[in-house]
This record gives C-alpha cells, structure tokens and sequence, in this order.
C-alpha cells in the first residue's frame, strides 16, 4: 500500500506540474488561448486527447464490471462506441473544424451553433449553456466518485478524502492551464489508460484455470451475444452520443490544420477500438478468475460492486510498484473527462452567457480568464456535492445519464448544421430541446422499458430539426453561402 501510495503521488504532482507548466506560458493569452489551446493541437495530442476525454473511469469500471456482471451481451455498448466514435472522426471531424472557422472564429460549440446562422440572438448560447452546465456536473460527478473509489479500495482511504483529494487536483491543473494542460494531461493519461489495459487482461489470464472456469459461466447463460433486440438497439445506441458530445467535438476544432485530421482520426480510432477491446476482456477475464476459489475478493453480487472487478484483479495480481501505475489509469481516466468537461462548461458559461448577455462584450481578455476559471471552481464544487450523496447512482449511471443528453440534444444537430442546406436557427433550436426533453423523459416515465433513453432522444431530436426547419422560412443567402463555402475544398 506505501508502494502504490507513492507512485498515486507522483502521479498527481506530475498533473499538477503540467497545469503549472501551461499556466505560465499561457496566462497573458485571451479566451481562444484558454479554451481552445490557439487551435495549435498536433494530430498525437488532439487525438488521445479527444479519446481520453471520452473514456472516463467506467471503461475500466463501468463497462468491465457491466460485462463481468450482465455477460457478453453488455459489448453491444463497446461495439456501439466503437462505430460512432470512427463515424465521427471520418464524417464530421474536418467538417466541423472548418465550419467552426468560417464561423466566426468560433471557440465553444454553442458559438458555432449561433454563428452558423449568421445571427445575433442569444438563445442558442443560453440553452446550450443551461445544458452543459447540467449535463457536464453528472458527468463530473462521476469521475470524482471513481478516484473515491480507487482511494478507497486502494489505500484505504475514507469515501469523502478520496473525492476531496481527487476534486483538488483536477481543479488545479484546469484552473491553471486551461484548454492547452487538458490536452497534454490527457496525452499522457490516455497512454498510460491503453497500457493498463493492455497489460492488466492479458497477464490476469495467466492466473485462470480456463477449463474450469470457461464451464462454469457457460452455465449461466455468460456467453449470449444475442439477447434482446433492447439490449442490441441501447448498446449500439452509445456511439450516437459521439456526434453532440462537446468536450469530444471541441477536439476537432482545436486540430492545427486539415491535413492533421486524417493523422489524427487514424490514432484517435486505433486508441479507441483497442481501449474498448482490452476493457471488455477485463470483465471478462476478471468473471472467469473469479470462479477460481484462491480469489474471493472477485466475487461481486451486485452490479455497484462489479465496478471494482479491475481494481481488485491488479490490485492481487500484481506486486505494489506495478499495480500502482495500473491503478493510476483509473485516476488518469476520471480526471482526463472531469477536466475536459469543467473547461467545456466554464467555457459555454463564461464566453455564451457572461460575455455576450451579462457584461454586453465589456469585458477584457484578463476577466474572461478569471470568470472561465471561477466556473470550473463553483462546478466542481457542485459534483464533488452530488458524488458525496450515497444515493447518486454508480459510476456507469451517471455517465449513462449524461451521455444520453448530450447525444440526443446535439447529436442531431451538430450532424444536420454540418451537411442540411437547409437547418434554420428555430429547427436547430427546436432539436436541441425536443431532444434533451425527450432524452429526460424517457429516462423518467419510460425507463422500465430498458431501452436506452438516447436512442428515442436522438430520433426526436434529429425528427424535430427537420420539421421544424421546414416550416421556418428557408435560411439567408449570406447563410447558404457561407454552407457552400465549407463544402467546398477552398481553404480557409
């Protein structure tokens, strides 16, 4: 336990010193320096960047204690991942970049979605904001209960030192750095997350009676891929939430140039498939070791407890100097999403609600960087609450919740702004509402279907866009054209 104890605090000073880092080589820069790193990303660091942002604590949690609980029929979820996530690098990712340029210059996606239709008003900016900042507190939240997890299981620390502790340090090196620390810490975090899970599965598997323990779960019905067409349709429903997830999609934008997208997509979905690939064997592995009477402390009975099938299977399996690294992946993942999400929503409050509607663009560059910085602060704060209550859920449901609204609300129409001639401000408005509003509902009133709430989210959304662009009189010819210059391969 000192073992792992020291290498945990390495690790965070490490983080820390990164934010350190960028904060002094950034802080005389404006809010396109904090929010989006200057649009200066290498292929290396956007890509991994953008995967280690999206696969937070419940790849190695979540996702391995749902296969290792459930069985096979839970890789619906990664398969499903692993489609939209390529989908979006290969359809919308230099789209997207270029669109975000020609309009406007924009920085957060709210912007983008204003400046995409050429106008003036503020209600896109405010319902976007409103979303975030609920959204991204969830999905916050969850990550922070990750780090209580692992501190907790791991060194023996109490639940609330844990999230204190781990709450800390990601405010640090997002307060201080900014979009640019982001980036590089989850360059580091998601190689570090890849050689965990590449390392940890196939090593366990050395420890398995595979004949024993392959018979025992055929029993249990372990191995059915095919369950229900419910199962099927939610799990391949996750990759839809990859066209609207903001702190994913803003990693496009950040890309330094056209020809870096296509470097980067090649890592960003090489990374992805392989982290998904390695998480579902870990739950599998871990469930097959498990049958195995030498390791009890892999027994779970609940699906709450399942999450620690990787912790504990690194945690008995190997010596402390290594398990400690293994086990900082999961630090490494909660914080790589936490970050990512604080920046977004601080930047969706601080440069598409202060800047615009509270100080009327009377504001200077050295306040819009105290302001975005105060916000990832009070969020944090906020989710360090929720994670704190007993009763908020696992880890895996409030990513699943979080998820859902995002994908429905701005899946839809980040895809329609970037390829429909004719998406007007009202359809684009109407679909981001309809679809979050659907998405919530549906989780509410409908949840006993089991039918994961973005697929019918999305389909409303996306369904609401059309019709509502439809009856509003078609867009401006300024708006047409600045579609047509996009699509076309003219530089911009």
């Amino acid at each position: 336990m000192n073992t792992e104890l020291i290498v945990f605090i390495l690790y965070l000073f490490f983080m820390l010193g990164i934010g350190i880092y960028f904060y002094m080589k950034t802080r005389s820069g404006g809010e396109k320096e904090y929010f989006l790193g200057g649009r200066k990303m290498g292929p290396w660091v956007s890509a991994l960047s953008a995967g280690a942002s999206d696969m937070s604590a419940w790849v190695l949690m979540g996702l391995p204690g749902s296969i290792y609980f459930y069985g096979i029929g839970k890789v619906w979820i990664a398969i499903g991942l692993a489609i939209g996530y390529t989908l979006s690098w290969i359809f919308e990712a230099k789209r997207l970049r270029r669109y975000s340029i020609a309009a406007k210059d924009s920085i957060t996606i709210p912007q983008y979605l204003t400046n995409r239709f050429l106008s003036q008003s503020k209600v896109m900016q405010v319902i976007c904001a409103v979303i975030f900042l609920v959204a991204y507190t969830l999905y916050a939240a969850s990550s922070i209960k990750a780090c209580s997890t692992l501190f907790t299981k791991v060194l023996g620390l109490e639940a609330q030192w844990g999230m204190l502790i781990a709450a800390a340090v990601i405010i640090s090196y997002t307060f201080l750095g900014g979009f640019s620390a982001v980036c590089w810490t989850d360059f580091f975090q998601g190689m570090l997350m890849l050689g965990a899970l590449l390392i940890a599965p196939i090593f366990a598997l050395g420890v398995v009676n595979a004949g024993e323990s392959t018979a025992t779960i055929t029993q249990d019905g372990y191995w059915n891929l095919i369950t229900n067409w419910k199962d099927i349709a939610s799990g391949l429903g996750w990759g839809l939430g990859y066209f609207g997830m903001p702190h994913i999609i803003i990693r496009f934008m950040s890309v330094r140039s056209d020809k870096d997208i296509k470097r980067s997509a090649t890592i960003g979905i090489s990374w992805t498939i392989l982290i998904l690939g390695f998480a579902v064997a870990a739950g599998i592995i871990g469930r097959m070791i498990a049958a195995n009477p030498d390791y009890p402390n892999l027994v779970f009975a609940t699906k709450k407890e399942a999450e620690n099938v990787f912790i504990q299977m690194v945690h008995y399996i190997f010596p402390p100097a290594i398990s400690g690294i293994l086990l900082s992946a999961i630090l490494a993942a909660s914080m790589s999403t936490a970050d990512s999400q604080l920046l977004a929503s601080a930047s969706a409050f601080a440069s598409d609600v202060y800047k615009p509607i509270i100080r009327k663009n009377k504001v200077n560059d050295r306040e819009m960087f105290w302001i975005g910085r105060l916000v990832v602060v009070v969020i944090a704060l906020v989710a360090l609450f929720i994670a704190l209550n007993p009763d908020s859920g696992t880890i895996m449901d409030l990513v699943e919740n979080a998820w859902g609204v995002f994908g429905a609300a701005f899946g839809p129409v980040i895809l329609l702004s970037l390829f429909w001639r004719r998406l007007t401000f009202k359809g684009a408005a109407a679909g981001i509402v309809i679809g979050a509003a659907v998405d919530i509902l549906w989780l509410i009133f409908m949840g006993y279907t089991e039918l994961y709430e973005i697929v019918p989210g999305f389909i409303m959304g996306f369904a609401a866009a059309l019709i509502f662009s439809w009856l509003d009189k078609a867009p401006d010819q300024e708006v047409t054209a600045l579609f047509d210059k996009v699509a076309s391969k003219q530089e911009i």
